[in-house]
């Protein structure tokens, strides 16, 4: 019998297909079926480009932690740096440092993003900026990205910032000013390769560099427990 982690990873492939894809999926679908008609060859590559498309943009469901002050990972990937840094200032969270987590997505990681944490969104500023590599340390301040700012129902603001990448060239969101979201609902989708970052007040971080993440099931951190107060830290 397959294990509880096996059949994680098939549903994690074997899943639906994000609404923003269906236009590119069906369109590669189409021109695969006429590339058969006129050679098997370009037929076969058609397809696997087709398959490729399905693939990036899986939309797996996720079993989100219930439990008030865990905030779960905002994306799938791994965990590039976790450093104490003033946020960014579309982020209107003031001029102290937080912990900032970072998350590094491949091509092979499922790109929808999701609510760190249950409440309001209070800022939704989009920042048009340039291409680089999103494990630069300088994308996070030079790339185009998207910035929210999440208020939860005891008043705690977090950040919640994606960035696109060298291959990534579209940020799509499906909240705004406003809203109320819940943990782990999903709040948009970045195209193809990217970074999330997460900008955290005073708690206790439960996440290391190099570590797998999964979006909207991962708990980051812990709201309201006491950490060390950061020494060093640099404006983004």
């Amino acid at each position: 019998m397959a294990g509880p982690n096996a059949l994680s990873q098939f549903q994690a492939i074997f899943s639906p297909i994000h609404k923003d894809g269906y236009k590119f999926v069906g369109g590669a679908a189409a021109v695969t079926l006429v590339a058969f008609y006129i050679w098997d060859t370009l037929g076969f590559i058609c397809l696997l480009a087709t398959l490729a498309l399905a693939f990036f943009f899986r939309d797996p469901k996720r079993v989100v932690p219930d439990r008030d002050g865990l905030v779960v990972a905002p994306s799938d990937g791994t965990v590039i740096s976790v450093n104490p840094m003033l946020p960014p200032a579309e982020l209107n969270l003031g001029a102290e440092p937080m912990t900032r987590v970072s998350v590094f997505l491949s091509l092979l990681d499922v790109h929808v993003a999701r609510a760190p944490v249950a409440g309001r969104i209070l800022t939704d500023v989009h920042t048009d900026g340039i291409y680089k590599n999103a494990a630069a340390p300088e994308a996070p301040s030079e790339n185009e990205r998207q910035s929210f700012t999440i208020e939860t129902k005891t008043g705690t603001k977090i950040g919640v910032v994606l960035v696109s990448g060298y291959v990534a060239r579209r940020i799509i969101t499906n909240v705004k000013v406003g809203d109320a979201v819940t943990a782990g609902e999903r709040i948009g989708i970045i195209r193809f390769g990217s970074r999330t970052d997460l900008y955290l007040p005073a708690g206790t971080v439960f996440v290391s560099e190099g570590q797998r993440m999964i979006a909207g099931e991962t708990v980051v951190a812990e709201l309201g427990l006491t950490e060390p107060t950061p020494r060093r830290f640099a404006r983004v």
